[in-house]
């Protein structure tokens, strides 16, 4: 999942290949054969409508209502329920198949470094698997290439020189802002406008007379406040700062802590001067300090990455009511991503695989495109991209957005983004109607199933950004990533109060260890009888009108789980 850390980049042209100008990717020898495979698709990936290209299966696959060609199908009819379709699904979807799928991404990275981070050998070989297994299936996949320009870190380093020789660590005490600009500086630190008690509050750096008398050459101490932490940086270049801390606010706030370590973004362009983010207790010790003298120490830049989405579509259901179930498939360098976005790939896939078997004798009224995305971890801009090339036609023949993105956290909650704004509501920005019966279906299901679910905001951290923008209707599941679990979770969900959901968020030790495998398996029905739903339902979303679901087990039955003991 995309942190604020990193900002959208910028999709520059479709038709490039990815694996120009980088080595070609190693394949694992371990587990079932996974076939390299030259995808013989159109180079840019997409139809003569700008969409991404529909793909034809063979026999039996028309645009409008199946078995119907050339009529096509209108919302408003019946649809016919299929007799304990979805328990069937659940029940195909099983752990140790989504599991397998885990195993050839984890092994996907081990032999390329050790990661899939987009534009790497290791996101080329996490593709091919992808598509081999898509093949398999009897789908067509089709690749919609891009390029953009991205934030490259090299190195990073903070440590105060006086009065005591500290050394700061990357990640806990400190992490560079996304487009920090580059630089070596040892410099008197200097607080601009903080404010350290009460709430905290505090417009520190927002205004340029913050910096009224501030001495130039010297590291600036900004305080986290109401704009933004490009301003504030721009503003403390202007002043003549050689570089920035920009520290939490330190309020105690419901929905979001403000005392964590913080992940900012600096904008597009690299920034005049270097800066880094740090938790609120290092901020108002570092104020507290009678001359205290920091090394700022930041090697970074802008490198252009070339990388591709991967979409399928199913063989039946109307093209102009699509259903996209999306999930991104590209991990952070630190390391393989299996959890972050390993456990979603691998879910969506294994569902598009059991759902391609099931509907064979009973076709689909919606069309779903299965996507997985490249770039999420780089600012969503495989999505991004993809939701550009729509042409009218296609945003208006687009019925909703499911977005599955980390769903295997060790200390999870299962969490459902809040599509009516009951919870997380912004009367600036709201949802596309049509997101708040996504957010009920799932909602519905978990109860059904006798287990908890939670709200988490529809903050645009994630692939459903795009398709929310473009008023496309959105929604999915989220199993937490570096917030921290309180003690009223703990109690509905089990796991440890005070803990992050997932510890190895964006970190080496997020591999195939760092799966709770009961919850993985719990998710992992939400999402087949979820996609099944929409794939089925004759609802006009956009409208407001309410899903027909699919039948599910009574409240209070437990549903059954095929995993092995969890992972704690």
């Amino acid at each position: 999942m995309k942190t604020p850390r990193i900002l959208r980049g910028t999709a520059l042209a479709a038709a490039v290949v990815l694996t120009a100008g980088t080595a070609g990717p190693v394949f694992a020898e371990s587990g079932a054969a996974r076939t390299t495979v030259t995808d013989g698709t159109a180079a840019d990936g997409t139809a003569g409508d700008g969409t991404a290209a529909a793909t034809d299966s063979g026999k039996g696959h028309h645009p409008g209502k199946p078995g119907r060609p050339g009529k096509p199908w209108k919302p408003g009819k019946p649809v016919k329920p299929v007799k304990g379709e979805s328990e069937r699904l659940r029940a195909k979807v099983t752990l140790h198949n989504v599991f397998d799928h885990l195993e050839g991404l984890q092994d996907a990275a081990d032999a390329n470094d050790g990661n899939r981070a987009d534009g790497t050998p290791g996101y080329e070989a996490s593709g091919q698997y992808i598509e081999d297994q898509l093949r398999r299936a009897g789908y067509k996949p089709v690749r919609q290439n891009f390029t953009y320009d991205g934030f490259e870190l090299t190195s990073e380093s903070l440590e105060q020189t006086a009065p005591t020789a500290t050394a700061y660590t990357a990640g806990t005490d400190f992490t560079t802002m996304s487009y920090s600009g580059p630089g070596d500086v040892t410099a008197p630190v200097s607080a601009v406008d903080i404010n350290l008690t009460g709430d905290r509050a505090s417009t520190s750096g927002c205004e340029a007379e913050d910096f009224t008398g501030f001495p130039a050459g010297n590291i600036a101490l900004i305080q986290r406040g109401i704009c933004s932490f490009e301003i504030k940086v721009d503003n403390a270049a202007a002043a003549g700062a050689a570089g920035v801390v920009i520290f939490n606010q330190g309020n105690a706030d419901p929905n979001e802590d403000r005392s964590v370590l913080i992940n900012g973004t600096l904008g597009t362009e690299l920034s005049a001067i270097p800066a880094v983010g740090t938790t609120f207790a290092l901020g108002e010790a570092l104020a507290g300090i009678d001359g205290v003298e920091l090394r700022l120490n930041i090697d970074s830049g802008v490198e252009t990455t070339n990388s591709f989405n991967i979409t399928a579509d199913t063989a039946s259901g109307a093209a102009n009511r699509t259903v996209v179930v999306g999930a991104h498939l590209d991990s952070v360098p630190a390391g393989s991503g299996i959890n972050d976005n390993g456990s979603g790939s691998a879910t969506i896939l294994e569902t598009a695989i059991q759902l391609a078997e099931s509907t064979k004798r009973h076709p689909l009224q919606n069309r779903v495109r299965f996507a997985f995305w490249g770039g999420e971890e780089n600012g969503l801009v495989g999505s991004d991209y993809y939701v550009s090339q729509l042409d009218q036609a296609g945003l208006d023949g687009t019925l909703a957005n499911l977005n599955f993105d980390m769903l295997g956290s060790p200390n999870l909650v299962r969490f459902v983004y809040d599509g009516d704004g009951s919870a997380f509501g912004d009367d600036e920005n709201p949802s596309p109607t049509g997101s708040g019966e996504i957010e009920r279906v799932f909602e519905e299901y978990f109860a059904g199933q006798g287990l908890a679910s939670a709200p988490t905001a529809f903050d645009g951290r994630s692939d459903y950004a795009a398709f929310a923008d473009a008023r496309i209707p959105a929604g999915g599941l989220f199993s937490g990533a570096e917030g921290i679990k309180t003690d009223e979770e703990a109690a509905l969900f089990g796991g440890t109060a005070g803990e992050a959901y997932d510890p190895c968020y964006h970190q080496k030790c997020d591999d195939l260890g760092n799966i709770n495998r009961r919850g993985l398996d719990q998710m992992a029905d939400a999402v087949a009888h979820s996609v099944l739903t929409f794939a089925r339902t004759d609802a006009d979303l956009r409208g407001g009108e309410d899903v027909k679901q699919q039948r599910v087990a009574p409240s209070g039955t437990d549903m059954q789980y095929r995993g092995n003991e969890a992972v704690k």
